[in-house]
């Protein structure tokens, strides 16, 4: 007798008049399947090209990025691999046709002057500061006037793919409440001047409203507070030790101006007998800890002791050109080994916008021109500046500025499917000459989309737009 194994799926005709001798059947179950185990992500981020900026700079066509929570737990190419589990996202973004980068780090502005946008231009920053905003600040800046004005702001950056910035401006709690209302990271300062503020008069009142602002906020996954002394032009030494000794009691960023302008250094020289660099690290005001904006006069001996003291610099080319204060000499001190980010400023009198890839553009095309050399700043270089570095000079490389698991999943989306995104050669140099801050699709916040698809969905933009146009009115009214 003749046996024969049968499968029990499959139906088996037999003519048993075709073989020689009686058959026999036999049932043979199937070997059992093991489960797949779900595997459950948050968001999950697939068919782009992701610009990394990691330690290798890697870029991963047809890429991935997968976020649980606010981190990102995956970065390959491909789709993600998670064993004998089967991946199940709550929510998919198709990148296909798109970049995938950091979000962009806004190093240095001052937001709510985006009420003040175009209110005086084209003037010296000494003057600007004191015949003009000063004046036009002392009469119309109320916490009301700040909450509108970052409203405005947070959807002028969320929409040019800027996910962190760092602010210096009076009632930074009001800034703060409305930045992580947008779902924006930012680093905020709580401005230190020695004479009447609009929001605190006297430095021993900014000193108790800044350490309940430190206190609210300690812990915050989007907020860290600062105290922010303006500079050594506003700020007497008293002033500037108190700032900064607040700062480090609650182990506080310290946020300030820094070598400015000819003026400032003139001064700094004639009073002090020193360079402002070499001023602010003699009363003990550098460190780790410091975000010094802009670094324009700062000579050989300043970048050693901004090197060694690992004080962060941002670079605010639009600012540093429109009121012609000078050009800070990045590629030096990048080369000693400084932290540079870049920065828009405040969007009123020193750029008017907050388009950091205007910032990029134009920071490499400056030191090129300023130093006559093609290779001064390149596009690699001012994407750094954007991202990674930008992290660094603000002491958050750690959390922010690049792709990688473990950070933050800060992340946006630039489409290429208009014409200044095509041919592309080279990614960094499209992002860096022709892309624009318009080109920014998605924008992603600690694993929140809050744009998508060029819709914002944590601010009301026509509200703020509205608020806008009514305060030019006021604002006009009381300067007559």
């Amino acid at each position: 007798m003749k046996t024969y194994r049968i499968a029990p799926s499959k139906i088996v005709l037999i003519l048993l008049a075709s073989l020689a001798g009686p058959i026999c059947f036999v049932s043979v179950a199937a070997a059992p399947t093991p489960p797949r185990i779900a595997v459950g992500v948050d968001l999950l981020i697939t068919n782009g090209t992701i610009v990394t900026m990691d330690g290798q700079r890697r870029i991963l066509e047809n890429g991935y990025v997968t976020v649980q929570g606010d981190t990102i737990v995956a970065v390959g190419s491909g789709y993600p691999s998670v064993g004998k589990g089967t991946l199940i996202p709550k929510q998919t973004i198709d990148a296909k046709g798109a970049l995938i980068l950091p979000g962009f780090i806004n190093g240095h502005t001052h937001v709510p002057m985006t009420l003040f946008r175009g209110l005086h231009d084209d003037v010296t920053l000494d003057d600007w500061l004191r015949k003009y905003i000063f004046p036009a600040e002392a009469k119309n800046v109320t916490e009301e006037f700040v909450r509108w004005g970052t409203r405005l702001a947070a959807a002028e950056q969320v929409r040019a793919g800027v996910t962190t910035f760092a602010d210096m401006y009076y009632f930074e709690d009001a800034v703060a409440e409305e930045t992580k209302a947008a779902g924006m990271r930012g680093v905020l300062g709580e401005t230190f001047i020695d004479f009447p503020a609009p929001d605190n008069k006297t430095n021993s009142v900014a000193l108790e409203y800044t350490e309940k602002f430190l206190k609210r906020w300690q812990g915050d996954p989007l907020i860290h507070a600062a105290p922010a002394p303006h500079s050594i032009y506003t700020c007497s030494q008293k002033t500037l030790q108190d700032a900064a000794a607040l700062a480090r009691k609650y182990q506080a960023p310290i946020l300030i101006h820094v070598a400015e302008m000819k003026k400032e250094l003139d001064d700094s020289r004639a009073q002090n007998g020193m360079t402002p660099v070499q001023y602010l690290d003699k009363i003990g005001i550098l460190g780790p800890d410091v975000v010094a904006a802009h670094c324009i006069f700062v000579d050989e001996t300043d970048r050693k002791i901004l090197a060694q003291r690992k004080t962060g610099c941002v670079h605010n080319p639009s600012s540093n050109m429109m009121l012609a204060s000078g050009v800070s000499p990045v590629p030096e001190l990048r080369a000693a080994g400084v932290a540079v980010g870049l920065g828009t400023d405040g969007p009123a009198g020193s750029n008017n916008d907050l388009d950091l890839m205007e910032e990029m553009d134009l920071a490499a095309k400056l030191a090129k021109i300023t130093k006559m050399d093609p290779r001064a700043l390149n596009a690699q270089a001012v994407v750094e500046m954007a991202t990674i570095d930008g992290a660094r000079a603000l002491h958050m490389e750690k959390e922010i500025g690049s792709l990688e698991v473990g950070k933050k999943a800060d992340i946006i989306l630039i489409g290429l499917d208009v014409p200044n995104a095509v041919p592309m050669y080279d990614i960094y140099a499209q992002l860096a000459y022709a892309l624009k801050g318009s080109d920014v699709e998605t924008v992603i916040i600690g694993g929140r989309v809050v744009m998508r698809d060029k819709k914002l969905l944590t601010v009301d933009e026509p509200a703020a737009i509205a608020k806008a146009r009514e305060y030019k009115f006021k604002i006009e009214a009381s300067l007559k």
